[in-house]
């Protein structure tokens, strides 16, 4: 008990916050049956809710209402908010150095995706894993992905 007072009181550097927050999903995860069953919609929101929280401060102009809004749908195109899309990407394991990692991707959808949002996620992935294809850019890589997540995802969430 005494480490996980430790880690809340900031005594764990800020390289290592990353272990910390996969570590915390992990926790929140661990009332799965097995795995073989998703997550609730509630485990969903709260591991979305501390990749949002990282990501958030890194990019000072993106403000709870525009974070807000790209959770709805509206992507600005401006760079702190592609950018912010991809930190929450790379943290979720959907992009890495702008390249879309698909089994990742999937993976990710059986452990943090309620069972009713599996078979649209399932097939949007399919269709959007070029979406990304040839964009040099990380940030504009990542708002081309979600972009075609958004369109094609009959049940679009985003953290």
């Amino acid at each position: 008990m005494l480490a996980v007072s430790n880690i809340l009181a900031g005594s764990v550097g800020a390289m290592r916050y990353p272990q910390l927050l996969f570590g915390c999903c992990l926790l929140l995860l661990l009332g799965l049956p097995l795995c073989r069953a998703g997550a609730t919609e509630e485990q969903m929101w709260a591991a979305g809710r501390l990749m949002r929280d990282v990501c958030q401060p890194k990019f000072p102009k993106i403000t709870p209402e525009i974070a807000d809004g790209i959770q709805k749908g509206n992507l600005p195109d401006d760079k702190d908010a592609k950018c912010y899309i991809n930190c929450v990407m790379e943290m979720m394991q959907t992009m890495k150095k702008g390249k879309f990692q698909m089994e990742s991707t999937l993976k990710q959808v059986e452990l943090l995706m309620p069972d009713s949002y599996k078979a649209s996620y399932r097939k949007g992935i399919g269709e959007c894993k070029d979406a990304a294809a040839g964009i040099k850019n990380n940030c504009d890589a990542a708002h081309a992905l979600l972009s075609c997540f958004r369109d094609k995802i009959d049940i679009f969430v985003f953290p």
